[in-house]
Order: C-alpha cells, then structure tokens, then sequence
C-alpha cells in the first residue's frame, strides 16, 4: 500500500503516547446542566481527547471534524510539545501559503488527532471529515495508512455554494470534500428521510388504495432463476410476454398466477419453447430447465379481453399492469407505503445540505453578527447524523469552532425525538465561551432573532469542561494530591482494557473485562481517608474487597507480603509506577 512521508512523520506516529494525560474540570458557570451527557470541552483538542478517550473509547458512533483546510490565510499554527528539533522551530509561528513546509507542518498536527480519534469509535462507527484541494489528497493516504483502504467509504463532494461568483477565475470550484472512513470495512449507511419531491412521483391512476410508481416487471438473474423464465399471455392481444435477455420475472411463478387471475382467468401450460427461455438465460435449449410452464389464458382471447377490459376500468388494478390502457407491455406498481428511505450518494447538493452563505446567515440569526468566518451549515451536519447515526448515539467533534455540530444534534433530536448526546472540543477560550458555549445555550434554551423574533428552544443541557492545567501525573512521577478516585478509575480500566470505563466508582472492584477482574485501591475508597490508608494491599484487606472466582488485578500503593498472592490469582500493580502511559 503507498505511504505518505513528510518531515517530522517519524516524530509524530507515537506522539499521541506522550501526550500527558490532563483531567477535565467542570466550570458551573458556563454549563446549562450535567445529566444530559453533552459536554463542550475548552483546550488544545489533543490533550482533550486524551483527556476524554478513558471514559468514550470506543463509545462514539459518528465523528466529524473540520480542520483547517492550510490554505495559508487561516492563522492556525503548529503547536504539539513533539521532542523533535525541526518541529520546535515551527511552534506558534503562522503557517503562511509561501511556507514551503506548511504541508509538513499540516500533517504532523493532524496525524496524532486521528490516532486517537479511531479509538473513541465503535465497530460500527464512522469518522466524516471536511476538507479541501489543499490537504485532501494527503489527508486520503494519512487516514488510508490509519483506518485502511478497506474502511474508506466515500470521497463525499458537498456543494458548498449555490451561486457562482462572476469575478471568478479558471475553473470555479464549487465543492468540498468530505472523506468518510468507517471503523470496520464494509460500514453500512442508514437511508435518508424521503422529500415531498421524491413522494410527489407516485400517482394514483387506478383509484388505488395507496398511491404507486410504474416500476419494472422484471429483476436481473435469469441464469440463476430459470425457474422464473416463462411466458405470460397478454389478457388484451393475446401476444406471449417473455423477460428481456437475462431477467426473469420478479416474484416465483405461483405469486405471478395469482396476480394474473385477477384480471381475467389463468392456467399453466407447456409452451415447449424451450429455445425462448435458453435465448433470455443465455444459455443453449438443451441446458434450459425442463418442466417450466406459461402462464396462459384458460378462456379464448375475446371472452379474456372483455374481463381485463372490465377491471381496467373499474380500477385498483393487479399489482402487474398493462401500459398505455391495455395496449403498452406489462408493468409493476410500486407502493409509497412500501418504499423506505433514499440511498445516499455521493454528491450533497445545496439544496440538500446547505451552502456556506447559509451558515452565515444562520451566525448571524443566533448573534446579530458574524461571529465566526468560516461555520458549517446545520443541514450538513444534520445529513451526516442522519445516515450515521441512531437516535441514542454519542457524536464527538475535536475541531468544534462556531459550535455547528452540538447544534445539529439538538436539531436533530428535536426533528426525531431522539437522545443523542455530543462531545465537543474547542481550543480557543474566547470562541469556546463566546461562540460555542453561547450558541448550544441560544439554540437550546430559545433566543431571540437578529431581527427581533422570538425563538424557541430545542431543548438540551450541556456541561463546559476545561482541561486542568497539570496532568494527572506530577514531575516526580506521582499520582496528584487532587486526582479522584473516580478519574483514576477511569484511567486504570482504560490502560488495562482498551475500553472505555461505565462504572460507578463506587468500589474497589472496577469491574471484570475477559474473566479477569480488576481492583483499585486508592483515595480511601475502603473508607479511611487518611493519605495511605487502605491504600496498601493485605490478606485483611483483600478479604474484605468484592469477591471473584478468577484472575484478578490489584492496583495498590503497596502490598504487604507476596507470597499469598499467587495462590489467589492475584497480579499485583503498584501505583504509581506500574500505571503506564496510553
């Protein structure tokens, strides 16, 4: 498989596992409530989804992410803390168009996040990511060589504009792109909602009880389905009607009786036409399946002709019709009761998903200003959560910005009754709290309009989250004085497991993960809250934990005596020396 190679490439691969591990703090002051299980984290999206892969790995159904596109006008800068003397140089300096490395400097800064944004989704989950000409075709192989080329799904062109500017030069460029991989290969998409245009195409010409489309009386597979390749005489002339060349009919031949007798009288016969049948299956007249009758009139054509006449013009015709009032060939309906949702594809025309002018205008509507250059329209993301996701998914956005995302998802679950729950991450504290933060709170509690409209709300509660400004591990190596038990919980399970961590912490037993359970002593969850009481690991203690039959793993500061410990399946780990680095 090609590989893309760049400067600092051989730096980064690994960077994520340096990345200390910081906690997320809770501001009150910024949140509008806990319990819904949206958060809007403010920091350097790296040490966030760090700070967030314990408690969400492999939890998130849909990721989508907006980078910057590194067009050389948008003042982002390289910033990781990589141990790499080239890479320090480039550290808060702007990346320029005229930098010759700017696409070195893009893909080291990109690389990390997506290590560590694979591991929040689910098996079945799907990462869709916004971009342009600029950075697509390396993004492309950067996620091939990450996710693998089996787990691409779609190269998506979104229409971005809906009119093309007249001072334009070359070749207008109208659409971005938007690469979608899935976590496993072969990821499915849900279909989309039908439009009123889409449900205006089925008529109801023969007084139906539900409205219908013409569609095609035959389905591909002759050579397959011999037995499904067989005349119908036509009630009308009398003409034998034959699948065209490698179709047959689409339902067996008894379902195919009973729809004919319902316009006039039919019977099976042997047409001994042998050759027909082979000329649709494609086949010589001697390897055709024998034994295969027409199904034909019983009574003589005029007496036929006057019955299928009779239900013609009474209407609610057969399911298979014949053309032009008895004159064309034969048909199908297909009912709308009966038709689900569209596949999508991959064109999103603006008309479909909104146009950049449209997320402006949308700003603008929440804050009487633009308040942020460059947002996304709610319907695009709207589109990506409807193929994407269920109504009770987890959907993350490391790159949140104007805060599009969270307010699509309350959108959208406003749209379908739906609960599901987004994880934003914003690095820049004054957009965080001005933009973000104050948009998912407009659009959930109600605002009024830049034009003096009132505007109600969509209902959602979200916590504002900071990332604490030490990691949880001190200088020296030790675990901090403020660390929770429930944080370190979170921490232990991840690093022993790989998963994410759902319990309750309120007990030593973290719980079990492959038969083998997992302890953790720490922080007086026993009850004494002295600095190392019931901290240390003992026969009299380990009486007193939860019971399991099976391996078990003990994190503790220390343990008196080893000996006994292997006769009870016993693996010590003594923090904080044996907690590793994830």
């Amino acid at each position: 498989m090609p590989t893309l190679n760049w400067i600092g490439k051989d730096a980064v691969i690994r960077h994520h596992r340096e990345v200390p591990l910081r906690l997320l703090e809770p501001v009150a002051s910024l949140s509008t409530g806990a319990d819904s299980g949206n958060i809007l984290v403010q920091g350097d999206n790296l040490d966030a989804l760090k700070a967030l892969l314990p408690r969400y790995a492999g939890q998130v159904k849909c990721i989508y992410i907006d980078p910057p596109y590194n067009t050389g006008n948008e003042g982002w800068s390289y910033n990781d803390s990589v141990n790499s003397p080239q890479m320090r140089k480039w550290l808060g300096q702007v990346v320029g168009r005229e930098d010759l490395d700017r696409h070195d400097r893009w893909l080291c800064m990109i690389y990390p996040r997506l290590i560590l944004l694979r591991q929040f989704l689910r098996d079945d989950g799907a990462i869709f990511i916004s971009i342009d000409d600029n950075e697509a075709a390396n993004l492309k192989l950067v996620l091939d060589e990450i996710f693998g080329p089996a787990c691409f799904i779609a190269d998506i062109s979104w229409q971005r504009t809906y009119s093309t500017r007249n001072d334009s030069k070359g070749i207008v460029v109208e659409t971005e792109h938007i690469l979608a991989y899935g976590a496993k290969p072969d990821w499915q998409p849900n279909l989309l909602p039908r439009t009123e245009a889409m449900n205006k195409k089925y008529k109801n010409p023969d007084n139906d009880i539900v409205p219908w489309r013409s569609s095609d009386a035959f389905a591909p597979g002759a050579g397959t389905h011999q037995g499904m390749v067989y005349a119908i005489q036509h009630p009308f002339n009398g003409d034998l009607i034959y699948p065209y060349s490698g179709a047959c009919w689409r339902y067996s031949q008894d379902i195919m009786l009973e729809i004919m007798n319902g316009w006039c009288a039919y019977e099976l016969k042997d047409l001994n036409d042998a050759e027909e049948r082979a000329r649709v299956c494609g086949i010589a007249a001697e390897q055709v399946r024998k034994g295969v009758k027409g199904i034909v009139l019983s009574a003589p054509l005029a007496d036929s002709a006057q019955k299928a006449k009779a239900v013609l013009e009474r209407g609610q015709w057969p399911r298979f019709y014949f053309t032009k009032q008895g004159k064309g060939g034969i048909a199908r309906k297909t009912y709308l009761e009966n038709v689900k949702g569209k596949l999508p594809t991959n064109l999103w025309l603006h008309g479909d998903a909104g146009h950049t002018d449209e997320a402006k205008k949308e700003v603008i509507a929440l804050f009487g200003e633009s308040k942020f250059p460059t947002p996304k329209p709610t319907r695009l993301i709207q589109r990506i959560l409807q193929i994407a996701t269920d109504k009770d998914d987890i959907i993350l956005d490391s790159f949140a910005g104007s805060g599009t995302t969270g307010h699509a998802v309350l959108q959208q679950n406003a749209e379908d009754s739906g609960s599901r729950r987004f994880i934003l991450v914003e690095m820049d504290r004054e957009i965080a709290e001005n933009v973000t933060s104050e948009r998912l709170k407009r659009v959930s509690q109600g605002y009024t309009n830049a034009k003096g409209g009132s505007v109600a709300g969509l209902g959602g509660d979200f916590q504002y989250l900071r990332l604490s400004k030490e990691p949880l591990f001190a200088p020296d190596g030790q675990i901090r004085e403020d660390v929770t038990f429930s944080q370190l919980a979170a921490f232990i399970w991840f690093m022993e497991t790989k998963t994410a961590y759902t319990g309750r912490a309120d007990s030593p037993l973290l719980g079990i993960h492959q038969g083998r359970a997992i302890y953790l002593l720490y922080n007086g969850i026993l009850g004494d809250k002295s600095r190392t009481g019931g901290n240390t690991l003992t026969r009299e203690i380990f009486v007193g934990l939860p019971k399991h039959q099976g391996p078990k793993t003990i994190y503790a500061a220390a343990v008196w005596g080893r000996e006994w410990l292997k006769a009870q399946e016993i693996t010590f780990k003594q923090t904080p020396y044996q907690v590793q680095a994830v």
